[in-house]
């Protein structure tokens, strides 16, 4: 059989031409007898160079060796095959507008089905332009990540916001339990924040809480470390796996960060550069432990720094709910 059409009229062939999608049919040996005119245009190879010719050898390059290895198998055992547009996204050399330009390949579908010929089995290989759908597919990927990230992330500072921290803080601290490790709490304040926001303005507070949020991040160094906003001009820092005498390292480690930004602060009560006060706590493994405790009795550690003369840091032993409770007069 020289090819599909030999006996078929003209008006079959128009059809097979015009139809927005690649048709090439090849026999068990592989040699090609069908090649409508969407296959032409995209290799720049005429029909009439390409039937009768084995497959391998009709276009500019070769085709890719999966997709002779899926003809073959489809001839053999009679089954369909699809090839995986995620790993072969341009089996054959096929170009968007046309052999001549050769802007760049089309990235491409391509299904395989056996039919019958006569007697003979053959393989009708489909392939559509898929760029479009992956181009598209590729937008929305994009757009549902910067929801993710709009969702996780707090708007100003760029760091993660409360939402994100109260998710994986629940997590670290019962991981913390399960296998009696530590986790070190920290929540930070801007001392006298609400006078540097009267006196310099939103727009200048806004860019100290940037530089404090920045400052506070660059301290981290392993992936299982999260700095959070925790609302207005506090921060909550969570580190995993952190004792007690590690954590009063990194508290002063913190507080001279921020320090060392230099950012003039004339309305402080207690220098003339922005300073925060940090409170924290560690809870170490040994038993089960609120998650609402831990955050309290580093949040009474704050208050017991901002007490104190606050641009300092301050430890509390954790307590559970009820001995908090029991200790306030």
């Amino acid at each position: 059989m020289s090819d599909l059409l030999s006996n078929s009229s003209t008006d079959i062939k128009e059809i097979f031409d015009s139809i927005n999608l690649g048709l090439i049919v090849v026999n068990r040996q592989q040699t090609i007898t069908l090649w409508n005119g969407w296959v032409e245009k995209h290799s720049g190879v005429p029909s009439i160079n390409a039937l009768g010719k084995d497959i391998s050898m009709a276009f500019s390059e070769p085709p890719s060796s999966a997709l002779i290895s899926a003809i073959s198998n489809a001839i053999n055992y009679g089954l369909p095959v699809v090839l995986s547009n995620a790993l072969h996204r341009s089996p054959l050399p096929l170009y968007e507008r046309n052999f001549e330009q050769r802007d760049k390949r089309i990235q491409q579908s391509i299904s395989l089905t056996p039919i019958n010929i006569g007697e003979e089995r053959h393989c009708l290989i489909q392939v559509a332009d898929s760029s479009t759908s992956i181009k598209r597919e590729k937008i929305l990927r994009t757009h549902s990540e910067l929801l993710k990230k709009e969702a996780t992330t707090d708007g100003l500072t760029g760091i993660y916001n409360r939402r994100f921290f109260d998710e994986h803080y629940k997590m670290a601290l019962a991981q913390a339990v399960r296998q009696s490790s530590s986790i070190s709490i920290f929540m930070v304040d801007i001392d006298f924040f609400k006078q540097f926001n009267d006196y310099y303005g939103h727009i200048a507070g806004d860019k100290a809480l940037i530089a404090v949020a920045t400052a506070l991040k660059k301290q981290l160094q392993r992936v299982s470390d999260v700095v959070a906003r925790f609302g207005g001009e506090e921060f909550v820092l969570m580190l995993p796996n952190m004792q007690q005498e590690s954590a009063a390292q990194f508290a002063e480690k913190l507080r001279l960060a921020i320090w060392d930004l230099h950012i003039l602060h004339e309305e402080s009560d207690i220098d003339q550069q922005v300073t925060v006060s940090i409170g924290y706590s560690t809870f170490s493994g040994t038993d089960t432990c609120d998650p609402h405790a831990l955050l309290d009795t580093a949040d009474n550690a704050l208050y017991n720094a901002k007490r104190s003369g606050r641009n300092r840091s301050v430890f509390l032993s954790y307590q559970p709910l009820e001995e908090q409770k029991a200790t306030i007069p």
